[in-house]
């Protein structure tokens, strides 16, 4: 790859088009023959577009975005809030359980308490977005056990048990078990 492909590349990751664009595929429910059927572009471009393999033309863009009903902004918006620190931790403890989907278990009875505590269980290996796009995540992650996989802008951070971070973000984030075994997390956000 040439230098200025290179560059061209790190520039357009942060805006995580390649994940926004499998993100509005999967809430929208379409399948990629779908999507293909609906813009006339290939499937094989699409994968290729949302693995962040390809950069999209404008035209190929747009072309997209009247199927998903957003504007080309969407996938260019400039971040107003993104803070992220993360505490790592020397303390590991593993289970060897594991599970089909990613469970949620409520910590506090009360539905209308401006604070949402919960235990997150992900199985080996499965990713979802933490938030809807376009929503501001605000809150606290603390894992409990196993490897936490956070993705946003191009960068991956690996949070092992004992980790926490504090998270202000309307990016983008996909966060999922790493590895081979299941991981579980307190995430305490707004209600």
């Amino acid at each position: 790859m040439e230098k200025g492909t290179r560059r061209a590349k790190q520039l357009v990751d942060i805006y995580s088009i390649g994940l926004k664009l499998h993100t509005l595929r999967v809430q929208k429910g379409l399948t990629l023959s779908r999507l293909a059927a609906e813009t006339s572009l290939s499937t094989a471009l699409l994968s290729k577009l949302e693995t962040g393999h390809m950069i999209p033309t404008l035209t190929t863009l747009a072309t997209i975005c009247r199927v998903y009903g957003v504007g080309l902004g969407f996938f260019f918006a400039e971040t107003k809030k993104h803070s992220m620190s993360i505490t790592r931790s020397l303390v590991a403890t593993r289970r060897g359980r594991t599970q089909e989907t990613m469970k949620e278990f409520p910590l506090n009875a009360k539905a209308d308490f401006p604070i949402l505590a919960r235990e997150v269980d992900f199985p080996p290996k499965h990713t979802e977005t933490m938030a809807e796009v376009g929503k501001v995540f605000t809150g606290v992650i603390y894992v409990l056990e196993g490897s936490l996989q956070l993705e946003s802008a191009g960068q991956k951070d690996v949070m092992e048990a004992g980790d926490c971070v504090c998270l202000n973000s309307d990016m983008l984030i996909f966060w999922g078990a790493s590895g081979t075994t299941r991981c579980r997390a307190l995430v305490v956000t707004q209600g």
